[in-house]
């Protein structure tokens, strides 16, 4: 996946130019708007850490605390989660996801289907650091049902590697026995199934399951569950099926129609801008009548919208 994003490092980088450009920004009456999100845009997230320690060191300041008194509303959101190194990120969004009063299960979903075992270890051990409590604690108190259960196997970060050739057959049939040729639905056979096969393995149950039963898995899915365990079922296999094509679709929903989630939109274009943005974009252009740099500019405006474009890196005809 290397360099399949759409942020670089910069070249010429020098953090303590960096950290004066942004003072003098931010100096005075007024802030320079451009000048900020110009440069943050430009610059790896490696690097705004870097250009967070140069500012303290010269002005003793934190640049962070700064940006937030000069900046507003959802511009000044996604400016500050781009100064957030990329695992915090995460363990920021799934602390507000589940400390506030309701949960925000799309949060607990998307994070925990789309990332990769070793991410997910990684996630973990930094929440209990930072927040003196087990992550798995936290989501099963806040979460219940089967849904519960399938998060905490992905929580349990020990998805296979690898095509276990000998189960693909069973695997098919055993999702097949468990949902269309059964009166009821037997949840944990797809929870076993979906949460501890590696992906590759899981696009050949997915074909072998569609020549036996006839139907898509998430044709089966969808008929066979509901709520949040169908949400993080589906999340699971658009993940199996394209990573890149499961956050074309969020990013998708999270713009159609009235309104905005840019709740959505801000987590979606921060966390993949160094990992798989132009990959979106190009499912994003295969599977919408538009490209994700027209929807976005139709549906942002301002620092945010132009923040946002910057990150987008580019239109796709």
């Amino acid at each position: 996946m290397a360099g399949r994003g759409t942020v670089k490092p910069h070249s010429g980088f020098n953090a303590n130019n960096d950290a004066e450009v942004l003072y003098k920004a931010m100096k005075g009456i007024g802030t320079d708007e451009a000048a900020i999100l110009q440069l943050l845009t430009a610059r790896s997230n490696a690097q705004r850490q870097e250009i967070k320690a140069a500012y303290k060191t010269l002005h003793g300041k934190d640049l962070v605390d700064n940006l937030k008194s000069e900046l507003g509303g959802k511009f000044e959101s996604l400016i500050v989660a781009l100064m957030i190194p990329p695992i915090k990120y995460d363990v920021t969004c799934l602390r507000d996801a589940i400390k506030g009063a309701g949960t925000d299960e799309k949060v607990l979903v998307e994070i925990l289907a789309s990332r990769s075992p070793n991410e997910v270890n990684q996630i973990k051990s930094l929440y209990k650091q930072e927040h003196k409590n087990d992550l798995e604690k936290d989501v099963t108190g806040d979460t219940g049902g089967h849904f519960q259960r399938m998060l905490v196997v992905l929580l349990q970060a020990s998805r296979q590697q690898d095509i276990q050739e000998n189960l693909i057959q069973s695997d098919a049939q055993a999702l097949f026995a468990a949902g269309e040729q059964k009166f009821g639905t037997d949840e944990g056979q797809f929870i076993t199934i979906l949460g501890n096969r590696s992906n590759a393995h899981l696009r050949k149950v997915f074909e072998e399951y569609r020549k036996l039963s006839g139907f898509e898995i998430e044709e089966s899915i969808q008929r066979e569950t509901s709520g949040t365990l169908q949400e993080v079922l589906l999340a699971v296999v658009k993940c199996a099926r394209s990573v890149p094509g499961y956050f074309a679709d969020s990013l998708y929903s999270a713009m159609k129609g009235a309104g905005t989630d840019d709740q959505t939109l801000i987590r979606v274009m921060v966390s993949r801008s160094e990992v798989d943005m132009l990959d979106i974009r190009a499912e994003f252009r295969k599977r919408f009548a538009t490209s994700l740099h027209k929807m976005i500019q139709g549906d942002t405006s301002g620092d945010y919208r132009k923040t946002l474009l910057l990150l987008c890196g580019g239109d796709d005809a």
